[in-house]
C-alpha cells in the first residue's frame, strides 16, 4: 500500500438504449445499491457523482456513453470490489445493457493522495493507454504498476570484476 498515492480508475460503457428504456431498467434499478456497495467497500476513497448521487448525467464521451470514475486505496481494494463482491453480478450481465467498445474501455493510474481526477484527466489517461499500451502512467488490471513511492530506484549493477579492476 502506498503512503503517498491512491489508485484512480475510469471505465466507460456504451448503452444499448436510453437509461429510461425497459432494456436498461434492471441496470438502473441496481445502480444505487451497487454504488452504496462501492461506497462502503474497504479501500474505497471517492467516486464521481452528479446531483442524483451517480454519474449517469455526465457524458464526456458521447450521449450514449456512461462513465465510472473513482479513487481507491490500491489495486487490491478495487480488484476485490470489482471481482469478488456483488458487483460481479453486474459485470456478468453487462452484455444485456452495453455495446462492445472497440479498444480499451478501462484505465487505472496513480494519483497523489487527496487528488480527485476530473473526466478530462481520465480521458487523457484512457487515450494514453490506447496509444501506448500499459505504462506506469496508464495501465490495466492485467498489467499493473506499483505506485511511484513503491518503485525500487534503479541502481547501476557493478560486477565483482569491475570493482576488482578499479
Amino acid at each position: 500500500m502506498s503512503n503517498t498515492h491512491e489508485l484512480a480508475q475510469l471505465n466507460i460503457a456504451s448503452m444499448k438504449a436510453p437509461l429510461d428504456s425497459p432494456l436498461m431498467a434492471d441496470f438502473v434499478a441496481n445502480l444505487a445499491p451497487v454504488n452504496a456497495l462501492a461506497d462502503s467497500a474497504p479501500g474505497f476513497v471517492w467516486r464521481l457523482q452528479d446531483e442524483e448521487g451517480d454519474a449517469t448525467a455526465i457524458r464526456p464521451f458521447g450521449p450514449d456513453v456512461l462513465v465510472n470514475l473513482s479513487v481507491w486505496r490500491d489495486v487490491a481494494s478495487l480488484n476485490e470490489f470489482v471481482y469478488r463482491s456483488a458487483h460481479v453480478e453486474m459485470l456478468r450481465r453487462r452484455k444485456e445493457w452495453f455495446e462492445r467498445i472497440d479498444g480499451v474501455s478501462q484505465v487505472l493510474w496513480w494519483v497523489p493522495r487527496g487528488h480527485r481526477p476530473d473526466v478530462q484527466e481520465a480521458a487523457e489517461r484512457l487515450a494514453r493507454l490506447r496509444e501506448t499500451g500499459p505504462t506506469p502512467e496508464a495501465f490495466t488490471f492485467r498489467q499493473t504498476f506499483l505506485a511511484p513511492d513503491q518503485c525500487v530506484p534503479f541502481a547501476p549493477f557493478e560486477s565483482a570484476r569491475e570493482s576488482e579492476a578499479s
